[in-house]
């Protein structure tokens, strides 16, 4: 089976993780998904395969004969998806691209355009698998469970290719940053490992934002509006207020490359209460630092304005940037580079506007940078994926394991 084809059937699972929910996994679509994904590694005759209690699917493939001292690797990809954007009854279709833009809904006139996205100009000549333009797709990472899935059928039909132990994770809630915290690094037992999780084939990442995240509450005076003057304040304007004190060119739609941010997720308000809800990123840690205590100062500021009491800013710190640790073990990026070369692309690293599980991983022990799965527009009603990259990400994969199954530790 194909890739593509594999991915056709994982969207059918609405598997969106939930923020708000205390559960792991915090829904239990993606434990359905995975005991899916369990009898299906059952049936390829992946070896030791188990879903846990928290919802992280393991297996593993044992080295050939004579590569057994080889270091294991590990390939791991994450079973959710994001709830921002509907995930449900997603329609995949496979269009042939030779340019221009793409009608994915002819009802409602929705275009998959060039003008929005001119990254599809990469695409030309390829089979693109796109939605009817209401959904995502889910690419985010069922493109990586596919190509993890159908690199392991390959390399068990193909004994003369010759690797080292191979262990394969799929976590949940990865979209909500819980997706490394409950992995069992004892039962996956790899030295080494890949997350596929990116974008375009041939990105080789090492280099992610540092995250935090802040919550500032909002205490107003509710008054009747009739008899307000000097006695009310308003919670939700206050908020408001506060939001102005971020500086506008540092959010999201302002910045690029090594630029940091503030992002607002989310927000909600009465006259009485209100919340905000942000996230906050940045490359470098001491710049990090500096935007959280830029999030204090501001609620110090509307505190001074209104009233003790009035904001209360709760800050934390989420992953960290793990080129800290990928830059000791640069025979990682290395090998990723030799393979897509092999594969006739050049390869892509470029700092990454985002975290994945490898983040916490590679902290916690497990040395994880991140690889590209042929997926576009992650988070949105146009993302797509292309049946071509996502081949040639499973020859990637199959190089990997052949290039560590040549070594000993």
């Amino acid at each position: 089976m194909k890739a593509y084809e594999r991915l056709l059937n994982y969207v059918k699972y609405p598997t969106a993780s939930d923020e708000e929910s205390e559960t792991c996994p915090s829904t239990s679509e993606q434990t359905i998904l995975g005991m899916a994904l369990v009898d299906e590694m059952k049936a390829l005759g992946i070896s030791n395969v188990n879903i846990d209690d928290n919802g992280y699917v393991y297996g593993e493939i044992p080295a050939s004969e004579g590569c057994e001292k080889a270091p294991v690797i590990g390939f791991i990809a994450h079973m959710d998806v994001v709830r921002e954007v509907p995930f449900t009854d997603i329609k995949p279709k496979i269009v042939e691209y030779n340019g221009g833009d793409v009608l994915l809904n002819e009802e409602e006139q929705i275009y998959l355009s060039v003008k929005d996205f001119p990254e599809m100009e990469e695409c030309k000549g390829q089979h693109l698998i796109v939605t009817d333009g209401t959904t995502l797709l889910g690419a985010d990472d069922k493109n990586g469970i596919a190509e993890i899935l159908t690199a392991a059928e390959e390399l068990l039909a193909n004994p003369e290719i010759k690797h080292g132990k191979i262990m394969i994770g799929f976590t949940p809630d990865e979209e909500i940053g819980r997706g490394a915290n409950r992995f069992d690094l004892e039962r996956f037992g790899a030295d080494y490992a890949y997350t596929l999780d990116g974008g375009a084939f041939g990105e080789v990442e090492c280099e992610t934002f540092n995250a935090a995240h802040a919550h500032i509450a909002f205490n107003g005076v509710s008054v009747h509006p009739g008899s307000a003057k000097d006695k009310m304040v308003n919670a939700a304007l206050v908020a408001m207020e506060f939001d102005s004190l971020l500086p506008e060119v540092e959010r999201p739609c302002h910045t690029s490359g090594y630029d940091g941010f503030y992002h607002l997720t989310g927000m909600k308000g009465t006259c009485d209460n209100a919340d905000l809800y942000y996230i906050i990123r940045d490359h470098d840690s001491e710049k990090l630092t500096y935007r959280v205590e830029y999030i204090k100062r501001a609620a110090d500021e509307i505190n001074r304005r209104y009233g003790e009491g009035t904001a209360t800013a709760e800050t934390g710190y989420d992953y960290k940037n793990m080129s800290v640790i990928i830059k000791d073990h640069w025979h990682l990026i290395e090998t990723a580079q030799k393979a897509i070369r092999e594969l006739g692309a050049e390869p892509v690293t470029n700092p990454v506007r985002g975290g994945t599980d490898g983040c916490v991983l590679s902290f916690m022990g497990l040395p994880c940078p991140n690889l590209g799965t042929g997926g576009y527009n992650f988070h949105g009603k146009f993302e797509f994926a292309s049946v071509e990259q996502m081949d040639k990400a499973v020859e990637m994969i199959k190089l990997i394991a052949k290039y560590y199954g040549e070594q000993t530790k």
